[in-house]
């Protein structure tokens, strides 16, 4: 199907050496990042992955992007499986995470022109696509200082330039809105609003529970790896008996908890 992500079955495990058995306080040299997670992600929408730090989100979402094996599983980017068609789904996508930087001595109009250049946009689309982006993000005025002269708000918008540079039909941000003031990171959420309604799909991380209320069609919750739960805010919140998300989340929590 286009523009849509389909996981399969997604497990991801780790090996773990001896210091960081001790630092995790476990007798197991296996870590499970991720286990037997499946979900699917249609285009026009905004899909929330939620959950704790450590609960795999990330890591999902690198499975995703080709930044990482899954374990077992399967996911399919835009009909493209990831570890068969790589190459394809890279070519599908935008992803922003927090771990990757920009090169902080070359500028952003630079690292623009060279990233559009490397998924072979045409001159007179990365200006047009420079202009737009840069003008909406108000990069502009910024755009000849290097990435290390930028604050961290106007470095961070600079890396979703960078990363929409060839007009992805899927877009995938890692915590989007992590360590920005309130005015950048509206400037972030509403950008992805407009994705959405352009027919492009966005699919975030987040352990911002406000956010996510405002932001996501759906929400899928994850805890320890697993999902717990999937669907609209109005489902989760039934299904819990919930005011709010973080109350659903609190609930969600503690009975994964109590089952261990």
């Amino acid at each position: 199907m286009n523009n849509t992500i389909e996981i399969r079955g997604l497990c991801k495990e780790y090996k773990l050496n001896k210091k960081q058995m001790k630092e995790s306080r476990t007798t197991s040299n296996i870590k499970k990042a991720v286990e037997n997670l499946s979900l699917t992600a249609y285009p026009g929408e905004i899909y929330g992955l939620l959950g704790p730090n450590g609960a795999g989100k990330t890591t999902t979402l690198r499975c995703i992007s080709t930044i990482i094996k899954p374990t077992k599983g399967e996911i399919y980017v835009n009909g493209h499986e990831v570890q068969k068609d790589g190459e394809a789904v890279r070519q599908s996508i935008g992803f922003l995470t927090g771990d990757i930087k920009l090169d902080p001595q070359f500028t952003p109009d630079y690292l623009f022109d060279f990233f559009g250049k490397l998924h072979g946009v045409s001159g007179d689309i990365l200006a047009k696509r420079k202009k737009d982006l840069f003008h909406y993000f108000g990069i502009t005025d910024f755009s000849q200082k290097q990435i290390k002269e930028l604050s961290t708000g106007m470095a961070q918008k600079a890396a979703i330039a960078v990363c929409l540079v060839h007009d992805p039909e899927i877009i995938i941000f890692d915590e989007p809105t992590n360590g920005l003031d309130i005015v950048t990171a509206r400037s972030v959420t509403d950008y992805l609003k407009k994705l959405s309604t352009e027919g492009k799909l966005v699919i975030i991380s987040t352990h911002i529970m406000s956010e996510a209320e405002k932001l996501c069609d759906r929400i899928g919750i994850i805890i320890d790896g697993e999902k717990v739960i999937e669907g609209d805010l109005a489902y989760i919140l039934q299904e819990t008996t919930s005011a709010d998300l973080e109350d659903a989340f609190f609930e969600l929590y503690k009975s994964k908890k109590g089952e261990e």
